[in-house]
């Protein structure tokens, strides 16, 4: 059974001591036993460019996995025992008997990259350009700290958040892995500052970035976790060809792929390299669906926005691409295996989600006919360039959408323009649009439908999903909360204002030399590095 976090802000006064074996280098649970090495380039392949390298601003592996091994965060999620929420910069918080304050202690003589110390006013410099955006920057997450007043920075070293209502996800948003700690200086410069530049406090500092080629970064001598990292630095090889990344795995010119690789690629890497290889299969945090414009015709229509989600079987769907592409578990919008997950008898009850394809086909039919489209009609299919899992996704959701009359075109785009079109200007009909987060947290997977979310693709508003979005938010009882949760679910669902597709598994493959690495249950969390090593095998 999957461990349970719960939160629970109105208990009383609590004071969380973190471990100090974390940062003095007791190996935590999970680690390998083995005495560490020091030395060596971790090689990595990753499948894209990042649209910008400030991850307060963007939401895809591409940024994430490139850049986080650079920062530093307010709190993180344990590497070793997901989901446990430990300290990064903080050496300790508490929380006010009534939910209301949350107070962090900072480690002290932290330094950034550029040689200047690191105090309180940089971290609520960042969570002030999170939570409370400046005009023209844009804020991916903001949705998720909706109970925060204000930041305060008392003294150097104490940051204290005060909140509007007591919240049950409060601490679980602020070890977002996203939320880089930036500068204060480079900020008041240019909020976009960071879209271009890095400058953090973490293990390891910039190096290098070719875009379409390669990204690197360096041992950081000075940072604040003692002995910490172990590598000389890492090296990322970008590529959206699945096989081009495979091949660098089963050549060594790459030791390891964060992301995914499908079955059949595992399996020849397996077969070639033997004990070598070292393969960690988890759930993942993430969804694969397609944005609905709901501003542009037909989709202005609710049959037309129903008709399609009824017309995609999606466990013929799971059976088919779980190889291919990891593609599996068919889900509402949140983690079916998670706390928060709807039951399948109520999730059977919703449009698309039925288990007779031939039954939901005709009641497409139906709606396409009564909206005005008896004989169908044709839509652009906007895609991400990127191959694993989008393009097989979109070739089955097309030969779906054949059998009811609609004609899709796949039009594949780089990673840049794919966000924009998307999420920044709406220039589509349709999109592949996936949902991960860096955890099973509502506020982070359902803060995309509120109204004027930067996430929200489909560009909908719906009072009733505004209001259950903001009373799940302050519900401190998980009962209650994941009865609003599942009725916000049911709402967007029945409404089609987005289709959900799979939930993704997925196959984390890398050289059995590369040590101390546990996968998390996504590709955005335990990335910063430090505490991998390379044997000499």
């Amino acid at each position: 059974m999957r461990p349970r976090l719960r939160r629970h802000p109105a208990l009383g006064l609590v004071t969380v001591a973190l471990l100090v074996a974390m940062l003095v280098g007791m190996a935590p649970a999970g680690a390998s036993a083995e005495t560490p090495r020091r030395g060596g380039v971790l090689l990595a392949v990753i499948g894209a460019d990042p649209p910008s390298l400030d991850p307060h601003q963007e939401s895809t592996f591409a940024n994430i996995e490139l850049v986080a091994p650079l920062y530093s965060t307010l709190l993180q999620l344990d590497p070793y025992r997901y989901p446990k929420i430990i300290g990064d910069l903080a050496t300790d918080w508490k929380i006010s008997p009534d939910g209301l304050t949350y107070t962090f202690k900072l480690h002290t003589g932290v330094k950034f990259h550029d040689g200047s110390p690191l105090t309180s006013a940089d971290v609520k410099a960042t969570y002030d350009k999170i939570i409370f955006p400046p005009q023209g920057v844009r804020s991916i997450r903001h949705n998720a700290y909706t109970e925060v007043e204000r930041v305060d920075a008392p003294d150097a070293s104490t940051v204290v958040f005060k909140l509007k209502f007591p919240s049950a996800s409060m601490l679980a948003n602020l070890a977002s892995p996203w939320n880089v700690i930036f500068p204060k200086k480079y900020l008041d410069q240019d909020p976009n500052y960071f879209k271009t530049h890095v400058v953090g406090s973490g293990p390891f500092k910039f190096k290098s970035y070719t875009r379409g080629s390669t990204f690197e970064g360096e041992r950081n001598p000075d940072y604040f976790v003692k002995d910490r990292p172990y590598l000389d630095g890492y090296k990322f090889f970008i590529s959206p060809e699945t096989s081009v990344r495979a091949a660098a795995i089963r050549s060594g010119r790459a030791y390891v792929e964060f992301r995914h690789l499908p079955t059949p690629e595992v399996e020849a890497i397996k077969k070639q390299l033997g004990d070598k290889i070292t393969v960690q299969e988890t759930p993942m945090t993430g969804q694969w669906g397609v944005a609905i414009n709901n501003t542009v015709k037909p989709f202005t229509d609710v049959r037309v926005r129903k008709a399609l989600t009824l017309g995609i079987d999606r466990y013929t769907m799971g059976k088919v691409l779980y190889p291919l592409t990891g593609l599996k578990n068919v889900g509402a919008l949140i983690r079916p295996d998670s706390e928060w997950g709807m039951a399948p008898a109520e999730l059977e009850k919703l449009p698309g989600f039925g288990r007779d394809a031939e039954k939901n086909r005709a009641e497409a039919k139906r709606l396409l006919a009564e909206a005005g489209y008896p004989n169908g009609f044709k839509v652009v299919l906007k895609n991400r360039n990127v191959k694993l899992p989008y393009q097989d996704f979109a070739v089955f959701l097309i030969q779906e959408w054949r059998k009811i009359g609609i004609e899709a075109e796949n039009r594949p785009l780089e990673t840049a323009a794919w966000f924009n079109d998307g999420q920044n200007t709406g220039n589509f009909e349709l999109i592949v649009a996936p949902t991960v987060e860096f955890m099973d947290d509502p506020d982070q997977f359902l803060g995309r439908y509120a109204t004027g979310s930067t996430q929200n693709w489909g560009r909908f508003s719906d009072p009733q999903i505004d209001d259950l979005f903001s009373r799940q938010a302050r519900a401190l009882d998980p009962v209650e909360r994941k009865k609003l949760i599942n009725q916000l679910e049911k709402r967007v669902l029945e409404q089609a204002y987005s289709m959900p597709g799979l939930w993704w598994t997925r196959n984390l493959v890398h050289w059995t030399k590369m040590k101390n690495y546990v996968a998390p249950p996504n590709h955005y969390t335990n990335q910063k590095l430090q505490d991998v090593w390379l044997s000499e095998d």
